[in-house]
């Protein structure tokens, strides 16, 4: 930083320069300085020579200089902010006055349309769920609304609590009447209900502790404990989901540490409760207690960064700097026996041997220069389950206990260009997730298929992925990846029709143009296939459909936050149905989307 001074002081000193007159022909007059105690005469100190007339500075000279050490400045200002900001940013409360309460979070409203969302099919068949009154009812309109607070309390500058608590989460609007409380019997007719009771819906928390830890920082690094979000990358695998428009969120059970071992990088290992089985209540007092340690199933979990923090971002990239982030999050999980407490599936209860383990490698790179970015996510998850058995009776029948093999993959890219005065982003996005012949998407591979023992037969939507029967296994491999839920790139086929990304291929350009700071209009079109024709309802066409996108957004600075999508879904043949005697001309579907809210 002694550099930067020493230039500013010359910059200061040239400038004085150039503002004294200098006569035509004449060297410039020296520039005036602070007064300093008088050095002894020396008898041999000669007059310094005059200056010849060639050798006079112009004033083009002296801005050139001065341009030249601007840049200098600029360059060790970038450098020292890398140096000394990345720490400190990590441990933000500790560059500010102590407060013992913080509050962040938000309240929005959306207010939803959906129009033939069971895209004109027989009823019976459709993807989404239709209206229980009549199948010729084909407009769904609702508004549902969330509080999500934050709160910290910091006991000191070194620990804090951290929470996270959802109110009134995605309740819809008008779905709470009086008149259905339990017991309630002031009006016989719903349409004298004058008011909503959170209490009609028992099975809906109106107020929910979602996540609650610890954090200590200490010299050597930070400290986390208890139930928190998992975030990684473009959070294609891993979302914690604390975006505005999320509606799900990874909440771990987790012990981690966060150290800073060298400039710029995170190593930080961590601990993950996934399910500990049997657990005694003790009653309504005392201690739960966990039985056996038998069928626990725990993650260990490594992740490793390199990585910049926002304010270093900024100041990169305000100084014409590239930035280059990068990582990789590995976890290792496994789960020995697992214990069947349920008779949906069988009659008995009892330990079913799984002898399951998993790894989970999700590789995350970022290169951003000013006015473009280019994003990265790879992941995969592989291992095996040393038994499919769901019912603690068939653990020992050799048509039930099987083993299966998970191998499923998937990736995120994306580029963005700023053009315009960085008016205006052009985007392109590739994304993908591993599949294969098994017929359904997989989504929700509990749900039973249509064939013998609940699996699959062709033109099912959902079901399992992997066929097993008395003569083994035809497909004993999971491998369909499944996108988070709250990674989002449309608004009907991925999101809602089908219910998130898996076995597919899928494309999306998209451009964003800032009208003014706050206000974006933007809008994107998304081209998807499956990779096998088989997932298909059609169980012959990998085609879905093509969905165009338009909406704009609104924000202001203390907090407001508006806006307005539509969005309109041209299905293809792939989502036509195998049996010919079901189908039918497959209607266009369409919303639009509206939301309201205050972010704090």
């Amino acid at each position: 930083m002694s550099h930067a001074l020493l230039a500013a002081l010359l910059v200061a000193s040239s400038t004085a320069t150039a503002q004294t007159p200098v006569p035509d022909g004449s060297a410039p007059a020296p520039a005036a300085t602070e007064a300093a105690p008088a050095a002894p005469a020396s008898p041999s100190a000669e007059p310094p020579p005059a200056a010849a007339q060639g050798d006079s500075v112009t004033r083009e000279d002296l801005d050139a200089a001065k341009q030249e050490l601007r840049e200098e400045i600029r360059a060790e200002a970038a450098k020292q902010s890398v140096d000394s900001g990345e720490w400190n940013e990590e441990f933000p409360e500790e560059k500010r006055k102590l407060e013992v309460f913080t509050l962040d979070g938000y309240f929005r409203l959306r207010p939803t349309l959906f129009y033939k969302f069971d895209l004109g099919k027989v009823p019976g068949q459709e993807l989404f769920p239709r209206s229980p009154r009549s199948a010729g009812e084909n407009t769904q309109s609702f508004a549902t609304m969330r509080l999500r607070l934050e709160p910290v309390f910091n006991v000191s500058e070194q620990v804090s609590i951290k929470t996270e608590i959802l109110g009134l989460d995605n309740v819809v609007l008008g779905s709470q009447p009086d008149n259905l409380y339990p017991g309630d019997q002031h009006n016989l007719f719903g349409v004298f209900s004058e008011s909503q009771d959170s209490a009609v819906d028992m099975l809906e928390d109106s107020i929910k502790i979602r996540r609650a830890y610890g954090e200590v920082k200490t010299p050597v690094g930070i400290l986390r404990f208890g139930r928190m979000g998992s975030q990684w990358g473009l959070g294609m695998l891993r979302n914690d989901g604390t975006c505005f428009d999320c509606d799900y969120g990874d909440t771990v059970d987790r012990i981690q540490f966060v150290t800073n071992p060298f400039e710029g990088w995170y190593v930080t290992p961590m601990f993950d409760f996934n399910s500990e089985g049997v657990v005694d209540g003790r009653g309504s007092q005392g201690e739960p207690v966990d039985l056996t340690q038998s069928d626990d199933s725990h993650s260990w979990v490594i992740a490793i960064a390199r990585r910049d923090t926002d304010a270093v971002i900024r100041s990169k990239l305000n100084n014409n700097q590239s930035v280059l982030q990068y990582g990789l999050h590995f976890t290792y999980r496994t789960q020995n026996w697992e214990y069947d407490a349920s008779t949906q599936n069988g009659i008995a209860t009892g330990f079913i041997p799984r002898s399951a383990s998993l790894y989970i490698p999700d590789l995350w790179l970022r290169y951003e220069e000013r006015n473009w970015r280019l994003e990265f996510e790879l992941a995969g998850t592989f291992g095996n389950i040393g038994n499919r058995a769901l019912d603690a009776g068939n653990i020992n029948d050799p048509t039930q206990n099987q083993s299966l093999r998970v191998a499923q993959f998937g990736g995120v890219a994306q580029g963005e260009v700023k053009v315009a005065n960085n008016k205006l982003s052009l985007g392109l996005e590739l994304g993908f997730a591993s599949g294969d012949k098994a017929p359904g998407f997989g989504n929700y591979p509990a749900r039973p298929g249509s064939g013998t023992n609940g699996f699959t037969e062709p033109g099912d939507s959902e079901g399992p992925q992997f066929r097993c029967g008395s003569g083994g296994c035809s497909d004993n491999a999971i491998r369909n990846f499944r996108f988070n839920r709250d990674y989002r790139v449309d608004l009907i086929l991925w999101r809602e029709i089908i219910g998130g990304i898996t076995d597919a291929f899928y494309v999306r350009p998209s451009a964003k143009y800032t009208i003014t700071e706050g206000f974006d209009l933007y809008a994107r079109l998304i081209y998807s296939q499956t990779l096998y024709a088989e997932s298909t309802p059609s169980f012959t066409s990998k085609a879905l459909g093509v969905e165009a996108n338009v909406g704009a957004d609104y924000k202001t600075e203390d907090g407001f936050i508006a806006g307005v999508a539509y969005g309109i879904l041209f299905p293809m043949s792939g989502l036509q149905e195998f049996d010919s005697t079901l189908r039918a001309d497959l209607e266009t579907p369409q919303t639009i989307r509206g939301w309201l809210g205050i972010s704090f």
